[in-house]
């Protein structure tokens, strides 16, 4: 069995990734924080589908849940290891930053970088003893470009840019690739509160994307064939920025 873990896997980009690699003939570790429902849909629409899944709530900014929940999985299921991880999970606290309150900051540094660490680690060692594996970033046009009332959110998703080339060129050598996936507007709950239309007419491709585009990305870079690619940022954003 060929695992594969999608944080924040339970809605939007998250779901859509995880019904993909479920596609590809993983068996699909969905983790969530609280949303136990939307998960659950996530998990049941894979098995409808014919795929298998496994649901894993825990706390990604949590390190010392992390390491627990993780070492738990792996003792679980001794033969096996996760080859593929997406560091989906992420958050939105949007202000101007003199508005913007401590809590607002920290709590979307910790969740949308500093999990990259919490859950990246401890899946590490098995990937590199294996000689195979895939870590997929999920980014933001926000991370590259930077855009104003995101300060907290750009700099989490810069930081996940810098992070993933870095760690790409650390174990690029034992067959495990590290990239990053930075979309722009895409149709999630993420995007609610914007003005679509507005926002729509700024776009080369006049309209937000689909979060199974996402996917469709994150699949060919889960994949053997994209072995050969490691530590880049592809942009999905319809021509926004290039």
């Amino acid at each position: 069995m060929k695992y594969a873990l999608v944080t924040g896997g339970s809605r939007g980009i998250g779901r859509a990734v995880s019904l993909k690699l479920a596609a590809m003939g993983y068996c699909v570790v969905i983790n969530y924080a609280s949303n136990h429902e939307e998960a659950l849909k996530t998990l049941e629409a894979i098995q409808a589908a014919g795929g298998q899944g496994e649901l894993l709530p825990f706390d990604v900014a949590n390190t010392e849940q992390c390491v627990s929940v993780l070492e738990a999985w792996q003792e679980q299921h001794p033969d096996d290891y996760i080859e593929v991880l997406v560091n989906n999970a992420g958050i939105r606290r949007d202000n101007l930053m003199v508005f913007m309150e401590p809590e607002d900051f920290f709590k979307v540094m910790n969740i949308n970088l500093m999990s990259f660490y919490n859950v990246t680690r401890p899946l590490l060692t098995k990937m590199l003893r294996k000689k195979y594996g895939r870590i997929i970033n999920m980014a933001s046009l926000s991370g590259l470009k930077g855009l104003p009332g995101q300060t907290n959110y750009s700099a989490a998703k810069g930081g996940l840019i810098a992070a993933t080339k870095a760690l790409a060129q650390e174990i690029a050598a034992k067959r495990v690739t590290v990239n990053a996936v930075a979309p722009g507007f895409i149709k999630t709950d993420m995007v609610e509160g914007l003005d679509e239309k507005a926002l729509s007419a700024q776009i080369p491709a006049k309209r937000f994307g689909e979060p199974e585009e996402i996917a469709a990305l994150v699949g060919f870079l889960a994949s053997p064939e994209a072995g050969y690619i490691n530590g880049e940022v592809i942009s999905i954003n319809g021509g926004l920025y290039t």
